[in-house]
């Protein structure tokens, strides 16, 4: 039974994130490790939930983090992972995390 549920489980996951590359990406890139499955639920009261927030503010703030221009509170935790982000995929995440409900 178990093993079923498991199954049905991981084909959910899979399908929702095969509809949408940014569900796909924010898995991919550990991205949930920190700011939660949801986006909602972060790892710390420290890590900002990021469900709903603007998307060009989520786009900004990665891009910055990044390239190093920001370098303040929890980014440090960021900047290990970013440098495995392109552009395109900054531009994915921002506009799946803005359509998240808040």
């Amino acid at each position: 039974m178990k093993t079923t549920v498991f199954f049905i489980a991981a084909m959910v996951t899979f399908t929702a994130h095969a509809a949408d590359p940014g569900a796909a990406l924010y898995a991919e890139k550990t991205c949930v490790a920190c700011h939660g499955k949801d986006a909602k639920k972060p790892l710390t009261k420290s890590y900002p939930k990021i469900a709903g927030q603007n998307a060009a503010y989520l786009e900004q703030q990665m891009t910055d983090i990044k390239s190093g221009a920001r370098a303040n509170g929890q980014s440090a935790a960021m900047k290990g992972v970013m440098h495995l982000v392109s552009e395109a995929e900054i531009k994915t995440l921002a506009a799946y995390l803005a359509k998240l409900p808040g």
